[in-house]
């Protein structure tokens, strides 16, 4: 590499934002080169030991499969069913406010 002027008291504020500019490129241009090589002979590596990404730990995580829908434990006799869980449909505690109990509308 080509020794760089550095910037002295005397230069430009514009002179020295120039330097910084090409400095900056030149940083990333080697970083750049920097990163393909290490790749690359990561790359090489994998290859030659013949790893997997499970062996990296890269393997897409597994994800938990979704509850099934539960049967349904409480009917009206007119469509409107409920399993049980979370909050009372409105049909149903319209059916406990006209006196119905939920064993009453309990699904056999």
């Amino acid at each position: 590499m080509a020794t760089k002027k550095i910037a002295t008291p005397t230069a430009t504020y514009a002179e020295i934002q120039a330097q910084i500019e090409k400095l900056q490129a030149e940083a990333e241009a080697l970083r750049k080169k920097e990163i393909a090589d290490v790749v690359a002979g990561i790359k090489a590596q994998i290859a030659a030991y013949g790893l997997s990404a499970a062996d990296l730990g890269l393997a897409p995580k597994a994800t938990r499969s979704r509850k099934a829908a539960g049967k349904p434990a409480y009917a009206d006799g007119q469509g409107n069913t409920w399993v049980g869980r979370g909050k009372r449909p409105e049909w149903i505690r319209a059916a406990l406010a006209a006196g119905k109990t939920l064993d009453d509308l309990r699904v056999q």
